[in-house]
């Protein structure tokens, strides 16, 4: 099946843009898709102009660390371009803050390879209808 095909790239894309993250806990990437053409990536990491410190001296993840779907989700508000109707591949699924911005921008379907030991954002994504893959890699 082509669309299958794609799914797996554009998973595996995530998974290499992941490792454009300094977070050291945790490199996690995400990619908005729309009709076959990517419209925005992101990876978790500081907000910008913060230093490329995801953790702090006890490596605990620091409480401003945005994850990649907020990354990728932002960075589509600040373009031309529109997620409504979007897929999100993403490394690892989504936590409950990241499902709500993923309901609230439209995105209809996530693909992720890594199931969180936590799934509240998965129920809820679920619970909005949108449409939840696991394809792991």
């Amino acid at each position: 099946m082509k669309s299958r095909k794609f799914d797996k790239s554009y998973i595996e894309m995530a998974f290499v843009w992941a490792r454009n993250s300094y977070c050291k806990r945790m490199q996690v990437g995400a990619l908005i898709v729309k009709e076959n053409m990517i419209i925005s990536d992101g990876y978790n990491g500081t907000p910008s102009g913060f230093d490329n410190l995801c953790e702090d001296e006890n490596n605990i993840t620091k409480p401003y660390v945005l994850h990649a779907e907020a990354n990728a989700i932002t960075k589509v508000a600040k373009s031309n371009n529109s997620s409504n109707g979007a897929t999100l591949y993403v490394t690892d699924s989504p936590c409950i803050e990241c499902a709500k911005l993923i309901i609230q921008a439209g995105i209809k379907r996530v693909v992720y390879s890594r199931k969180y030991r936590i799934t509240d954002g998965l129920d809820l994504l679920n619970r909005a209808g949108v449409v939840v893959e696991q394809l792991g890699i």
